[in-house]
């Protein structure tokens, strides 16, 4: 693909882009992090506001899109891109508080299995909800932790090792928690391997997706993971602190004797406003919702998922492997040995992402990244060492990769 036949171009009109102080473009490649503004949010967005305004408390049943339904409304576009069944996904709170929710039936810890899995250098707060749900349970978190690390000299974790490592805790491992993609080097995993693997020793196997969802096609329910959950403000374009959601396999949906930290909104919604004092669960991923939708941080996805829906992930893939193997040529023709790319080279390996460390270590890298900052590419540094920029295919085009290059090459000449 080439920016000649690129037959997603159209797409990037339908954002706002930003421009700096002068007015001018700039090249945004930090979607990774926050994506950008859809320009339907604000008109969905000031459509809630408006019948808020106009409506009050008739806004829960009446109006354009009645609140008491609003997750429901984004349940077919999130299956689809989860590959999911409609009943296992849920739009609600936010990544950390789902993981929370999640872990709290989905860690168990009996006897001897009582420890979690998770990769070295997770993202903090992964790794603060899987400690927390340890000491929680009265456990140690020192002895019931294993993070894996990449082999010495190595920056990237092989799957092998993925699977040697549960076969190695075996019946001791109560959970694997891991990302679809891994946050600092942009390595892609693949679901349904770990969760075989994380099966075989009796292990519950659940996804962080906080990197992936938006960003790869996804098959939750064929993978067979137990659970996942995911942050919607990176590369579903649903603006900060949007709503989250979450992933719940239909074996689980009224298991018996799960327990779980119920919540009036996970009540059947066809009962919910008889106001019973008992909890009848609702069928699905919606079961684990505690709290009614914010219906101002849920709006912007909405915009969002249609733009997905009228893309389709698989081309929207497709664009995303030529855009990051543009950015991987123009960086490849920088002066030998200056800059690193730490993520993998093979593109069935990686997502819209490329993480980058730069000769003469930490110092010279920063300094390189705000010379790239002035020159109006706008990527993000991730301590201690490493450049990401992240090339989104909804909205960045052939154009915006090499003006990254270039002014990547000036900026490296100059520092």
């Amino acid at each position: 693909m080439s920016r000649d036949d690129d037959l997603l171009d159209g797409f990037r009109a339908q954002f706002a882009l930003p421009r700096n102080a002068a007015g001018e473009p700039l090249v945004y490649l930090c979607g990774h992090s926050l994506g950008l503004m859809p320009l339907a949010a604000r008109t969905i967005l000031n459509e809630e506001l408006d019948s808020w305004a106009t409506l009050g408390i008739d806004g829960q049943f009446t109006g354009r899109r009645p609140w008491v339904g609003y997750a429901e409304r984004m349940t077919a576009g999130l299956a689809a891109l989860a590959g999911a069944q409609p009943g296992e996904v849920v739009a609600m709170n936010a990544l950390t508080v789902n993981l929370h929710l999640l872990l709290a039936s989905f860690y168990r810890p009996q006897g001897a299995r009582r420890r979690v899995l998770i990769e070295a250098g997770a993202f903090p707060s992964d790794r603060h909800v899987v400690t927390g749900q340890i000491a929680w349970h009265g456990l140690d978190p020192e002895s019931c932790l294993i993070e894996l690390e990449p082999r010495d000299g190595e920056a990237l974790l092989r799957a092998d090792d993925i699977e040697a490592a549960i076969e190695r805790a075996g019946d001791e491992l109560a959970l694997v928690l891991w990302p679809g993609v891994q946050y600092l080097t942009g390595q892609a995993f693949d679901p349904a391997r770990i969760a075989r693997a994380a099966h075989r020793v009796g292990a519950v196997a659940g996804f962080d997706l906080a990197h992936a969802i938006g960003n790869l096609p996804l098959a939750l329910h064929d993978s067979d993971a137990d659970f996942a959950a995911w942050c919607s403000y990176k590369y579903l374009n649903a603006g900060p602190g949007a709503i989250g959601g979450a992933f719940v396999h239909e074996r689980h949906a009224r298991r018996a004797g799960l327990p779980r930290l119920g919540g009036w909104w996970g009540h059947d919604a066809a009962t919910r406003f008889l106001m019973a004092p008992h909890l009848d669960i609702a069928a699905g991923a919606a079961g684990w919702q505690v709290s009614n939708p914010p219906i101002f941080s849920a709006a912007p996805l909405l915009a969002s998922l249609e733009l997905f829906a009228g893309a389709g992930i698989d081309r929207l893939r497709a664009k995303s492997i030529a855009l990051t193997q543009a950015l991987e040529r123009e960086i490849d023709a920088l002066p030998r040995g200056e800059v690193r790319i730490v993520s993998p080279r093979d593109p069935d390996a990686r997502g819209a992402q490329l993480s980058l460390r730069l000769r003469g270590g930490a110092e010279r890298g920063r300094q390189v990244f705000d010379a790239l900052t002035a020159r109006g590419i706008i990527g993000d540094w991730r301590e201690p060492d490493v450049l990401r920029l992240a090339p989104a295919p909804l909205y960045n085009s052939f154009a915006d990769v090499h003006a990254a290059g270039a002014a990547l090459h000036a900026a490296l000449g100059a520092h």
